[in-house]
């Protein structure tokens, strides 16, 4: 994706990406400077704030250590002039041996010069939660 490429072209690449398990490709959209949040369940890796490139990347590496995501679908894109708010759903199973857990989620993106800026997302805590503590779902 070049400079050229609108917002919503570098999100939609960038979760080609991810479903097709390509991280490097990920990045490669990703300013060197990166804001990268998620509110997740709390002591989880992936919870919290993550900045740069380098950042990132081990972002994704905790989340395939914590979660074996078996559905994960972008459902409605909403587009504005330099941001894409992305709302959708997965289902996971929390690693090592926990349940699986179905939650819808929120991601917003900046898109600047054809590169993510910053991310933000959030899903369904209480559902992750549960799913790790043997709690109801």
């Amino acid at each position: 994706m070049g400079t050229s490429s609108s917002p919503l072209e570098v999100v939609q690449a960038a979760y080609a990406a991810f479903g097709a398990g390509n991280i490097p490709a990920i990045l490669a959209l990703g300013a060197e400077d990166i804001d990268w949040t998620f509110r997740g369940a709390k002591g989880l890796a992936y919870t919290g704030t993550f900045r740069g490139k380098g950042a990132v990347e081990k972002w994704f590496a905790s989340v395939v250590q914590a979660d074996d995501i078996q559905a994960f679908e972008p459902r409605e894109f909403l587009v504005g002039a330099d941001h894409v708010t992305v709302l959708g759903w997965e289902r996971t199973r929390a690693l090592p041996d926990g349940k699986v857990f179905e939650t819808e989620w929120v991601h917003v993106f900046t898109v600047r010069d054809g590169r993510v800026t910053r991310f933000w997302g959030m899903y369904d805590t209480q559902a992750a939660a549960a799913a790790r503590s043997g709690g109801p779902l």
